[in-house]
């Protein structure tokens, strides 16, 4: 007989299960059905790419799931060779606020330095048989590949396939497994007056297990175009992709590298009198072995004739016809003389392509139906297309989705302030203009950088055809640093960046906010804290995760023990702020400067009562206050967006600002 009783929940079985995010909020009605006879969704996203996966995660995450959701994707299943494969550090950085950095920081490829090649023009090198002449390349320096303040200050390369599998695993943790239907292909769209509630109509075809295809339809609140740069979503919105395509073409491989040349684990650019390539280091494969990526300039030109541009299309054709791969690995052998570079014996390449440099984008990134609401978006290849040289494709693609993931999921809750008839959702129709003026700054950059990379780089006291110096190039590749990396990007002010003319706090001594400071329209720099309650060490970023919430961090002034100070004032302010919106939306954090101790009764007890686990001090490593440019005498208001970045500064005398802030950009009690 027992000596005891054991009782216990059945919720105890969650105990065993994965932490996830809890949904936000719904204030809004749940959605009905059209007839019994249609399938309804609130969101429709087309392409289970890098971006429509990530878009479909994150919408599930805040809380759009079980039959709200829908991805639909021609391809069979997640890639399997080629395309996207490297992340950068801010892209890092959200997916470790996600949750699902783990696997990619663990086993990708990390990229802490780049080495620049040249032509050495009788370049003299000393061996162990003595001095020597060679003609070939020559390594001109090497440059840290992340040059501003990043939690991870390298970059990653892994499969894109990877990459779409690790998301979708995720997906699963919070909705259905049909939520994506593979082998479905988009047709088109059409807007219904007469259905208020779904007014969008997506049809598509699908396969069927004999190859024949069936035709099927839902309908929609809001559909999203994630499908490429094929986008047929972009061609039903009558958009597209304007810009310029260059004469530069590109042959690229992924596979196992036999070489001796030095640098091949390294990310290298590499220029000679024979053309250009770049080398992107590659994960470590099942076999063990290591891949490798390269880009292989396609030297010629074509005649930019306007009168046969016709005769030019087939000429550029025929050229990216023209290149095989044994094609590539000749030219790769040219430019790498005198080094020697060949497939590894017994291994064949993973995937190999030829490509066309060109920098495009669309005007807009969403349109508005007959209610005046923006209901349709496209992100991605979808909307900007440009080379792979920096790095961006994949990187910038998620972001948009990052940007529009929790803005749509507040405006579905019913989060956002109500807007009369024929009105857009304010905080959702900030989606087109802060991407637009992201993707212009991208295909800026990347027309610069391809064009340079693609030119031929001769000394520094040589007049180049392009006037192009390796001083010239290193200049361009670190001043745009800020910008590839991801952690130099700025929104431009608008409902959810604003910069009050009452603030009085500046940017960093240097004047460069890059530096470490904090700056409206700029992400959150993670910064080490020690959390009071438990006296862990901690990173800003891992306490203040995206699940769709905004942060209203009070960093306090060395006056906080005193009950009549501005500190305390301020605490007790933000928190009356926190609880006129919806429950949970708004999460409260303090950080304080103070070197002694002290007792949770010396502060007011809200603080304990709804951060207790969100309160911190500075780390023996590091002064949060001085990395971000804060006074201790002053302390500082941050409101921090649900995608991590800096909605508004204020002094803690100006919590009328915050409130102002938030009743902006979502409703009140």
């Amino acid at each position: 007989m027992p000596v005891f009783q054991e009782t216990s929940s059945a919720a105890r079985d969650l105990r065993i299960l994965p932490s996830r995010s809890l949904p936000l909020p719904r204030l809004s009605p749940k959605p009905g059905h059209c007839s019994s006879s249609e399938e309804n969704r609130e969101v429709v996203v087309i392409g289970a790419g890098p971006s429509g996966l990530f878009l479909t995660f994150l919408l599930a995450k805040y809380g759009i799931t079980s039959n709200s959701l829908l991805c639909l994707d021609s391809k069979a299943g997640t890639l399997k060779a080629g395309q996207a494969d490297g992340l950068q550090p801010r892209t890092l950085e959200v997916f470790q606020s996600l949750g699902i950095a783990s696997e990619i920081i663990s086993e990708g490829c990390h990229m802490e330095e780049i080495a620049f090649w040249n032509s050495a023009h009788s370049c003299t090198q000393t061996s162990n048989n003595g001095t020597r002449t060679r003609e070939g390349i020559a390594r001109t320096s090497f440059v840290q590949d992340v040059s501003v303040p990043a939690r991870f200050p390298f970059e990653v390369t892994i499969h894109q396939g990877r990459i779409e599998r690790i998301l979708q695993e995720n997906l699963s943790l919070y909705a259905p497994q049909d939520t994506i239907r593979r082998s479905h292909h988009f047709l088109d769209y059409t807007v219904d007056e007469s259905q208020l509630e779904f007014p969008i109509l997506v049809n598509y075809e699908y396969d069927l297990p004999d190859g024949s295809r069936r035709r099927g339809s839902v309908r929609t609140k809001y559909l999203v175009g994630a499908d490429g740069a094929r986008s047929v979503v972009r061609k039903c919105m009558g958009l597209e992709l304007q810009g310029e395509t260059t004469d530069h073409i590109w042959g690229v491989c992924d596979f196992v590298v036999d070489t001796d040349f030095p640098d091949i684990r390294k990310r290298c650019a590499v220029h000679s009198d024979a053309g250009s390539v770049m080398v992107i280091p590659r994960e470590q494969i099942a076999t063990g072995e290591y891949l490798t990526r390269l880009y292989v300039q396609v030297p010629g030109e074509v005649t930019r004739d306007l009168d046969i541009e016709v005769d030019k299309k087939a000429a550029d054709k025929r050229r990216r016809g023209a290149v095989t791969i044994e094609y590539i690995f000749e030219q790769a052998r040219a430019v790498f003389a005198p080094y020697q570079i060949k497939i590894k014996e017994g291994t064949t390449p993973d995937w190999w392509a030829a490509y066309q440099i060109g920098q495009r984008m669309t005007p807009e990134f969403s349109a508005r139906t007959f209610d005046g609401v923006d209901r349709i978006f496209i992100v991605g290849d979808a909307c900007h297309t440009h080379s792979p040289k920096a790095g961006q494709g994949m990187n910038v693609s998620m972001m948009d989705s990052y940007n529009l993931g929790w803005k749509l999921a507040h405006s579905l809750h019913g989060l956002t302030p109500c807007c009369g008839p024929g009105a857009a959702d304010p905080v959702l129709a900030t989606f087109a203009s802060e991407r637009v003026g992201i993707a212009r700054q991208l295909i800026e950059f990347d027309t610069k950088f391809s064009h340079m990379f693609s030119g031929r780089i001769g000394p520094a006291d040589a007049e180049a055809a392009a006037g192009l110096t390796h001083e010239e190039f290193l200049r361009v590749f670190s001043e745009g640093n800020g910008f590839t990396s991801g952690c130099g990007i700025q929104y431009e002010p608008n409902r959810l960046i604003r910069v009050p003319i009452e603030s009085r706090l500046s940017s960093s001594p240097s004047g460069d906010p890059l530096c470490g400071s904090l700056m409206p329209g700029r992400r959150l720099l993670n910064v080490s804290v020690k959390r009071y309650a438990d006296a862990n060490t901690r990173e800003i970023h891992d306490e203040l995760p995206s699940n769709g919430r905004y942060y209203l961090l009070v960093m306090t002034s060395n006056d906080l023990l005193d009950k009549c100070g501005v500190s305390q004032s301020a605490l007790m302010s933000a928190v009356d702020i926190s609880q006129r919106f919806p429950a949970g939306v708004i999460n409260l954090a303090v950080l304080h400067c103070l070197d002694e101790r002290f007792e949770w009764a010396d502060i007011p007890s809200a603080v304990k009562t709804t951060a207790e686990m969100r309160t911190y001090g500075l780390a023996n490593k590091e002064d949060a206050y001085e990395i971000y440019n804060v006074s201790k005498a002053e302390g500082l208001f941050a409101v921090i967006r649900p995608d991590g970045y800096v909605g508004l500064l204020a002094p803690l005398s100006s919590s009328k600002l915050v409130d102002a802030y938030f009743r902006g950009c979502l409703i009140s009690n």
